[in-house]
């Protein structure tokens, strides 16, 4: 499903009231926890119209910078920047959400504030460069899929002024599109040249989808077992079929005393959750 969800802005300046950090950025969370009667469920946690960003910082040679920011019922996300001599590279990224917060978590058997940390994979990031990425992509960890796209960041600005240099993410990187060989008609030496009909050109049908085999472990027992191949048809400005390919698809999730929560991950910015 697609879920609503608001852009934040960072703009963090030093002393001299120039711009030293520059963030823009949308995300959302999804958060598998446990109930009260001990189920497992998903929820989805979106930006609010109101985020502040208290405790962010520019960094510097010896100083990593922050950007961290709240939201909603006392929820809060921050990523630390470390910086080399010629690049800036994400170090850690921590949430915080709090269950206490009943519209997200109506039913939340654990009450209060969760933390979760995880390493940023993001590549390093050559100085005086933006990083940009428009597609999404997704971080998981402790039962958090962290989602994020629309994302421009620039640590360690230099002069106040924003670079218009960008580095792309490995999302927004086109595919070649395969190079087709023109049709040459045939051709009869005659007292009349004659061309032979163009052929038609026939849609190539999807092919069927792989079987994939995902499940889930509760310790050392196995509580979920599928083996189903899957195939999405989106309906956009035309027909889209997509095929999840089980060999490059994680499975993760959780199992409770009557319900259990399968979420399949391909890389490729699609996310299944059952």
């Amino acid at each position: 499903g697609f879920f609503h969800s608001y852009a934040v802005e960072v703009d963090i300046k030093d002393a001299s009231n120039a711009t030293c950090l520059y963030a823009d950025w949308m995300m959302r969370f999804l958060i598998t926890y446990e109930s009260n009667n001990g189920d497992y469920k998903t929820t989805t946690l979106n930006l609010s119209s109101s985020v502040t960003h208290n405790g962010s910082v520019c960094g510097n040679d010896t100083q990593a910078a922050l950007v961290a920011v709240q939201f909603g019922e006392g929820h809060s996300w921050s990523i630390n920047i470390t910086k080399t001599n010629e690049t800036y590279q994400g170090d850690f990224i921590t949430l915080t959400y709090n269950t206490n917060d009943t519209a997200v978590f109506p039913d939340a058997k654990r009450k209060g504030p969760v933390t979760v940390l995880v390493k940023d994979p993001s590549p390093p990031v050559q100085l005086n460069t933006v990083f940009v990425c428009h597609n999404s992509y997704f971080i998981e960890a402790d039962n958090v899929t962290q989602i994020f796209w629309n994302v421009t960041v620039q640590a360690f600005v230099q002069n106040g002024t924003v670079s218009k240099k960008e580095s792309r993410c490995p999302a927004d990187t086109p595919t070649s599109a395969p190079t087709v060989a023109p049709t040459v008609a045939n051709v009869t030496t005659a007292s009349t040249t004659t061309l032979s009909p163009a052929p038609t050109t026939v849609p190539k049908p999807v092919e069927n989808p792989d079987t994939g085999n995902y499940s889930l472990k509760s310790g050392n027992k196995t509580c979920f077992l599928a083996t189903v191949g899957l195939q999405l048809n989106v309906s956009q400005d035309k027909p889209l079929l997509i095929n999840i390919n089980p060999k490059t698809t994680i499975a993760d999730g959780a199992c409770g005393n009557t319900t259990a929560t399968l979420k399949l991950n391909d890389g490729n910015s699609t996310l299944i959750g059952f």
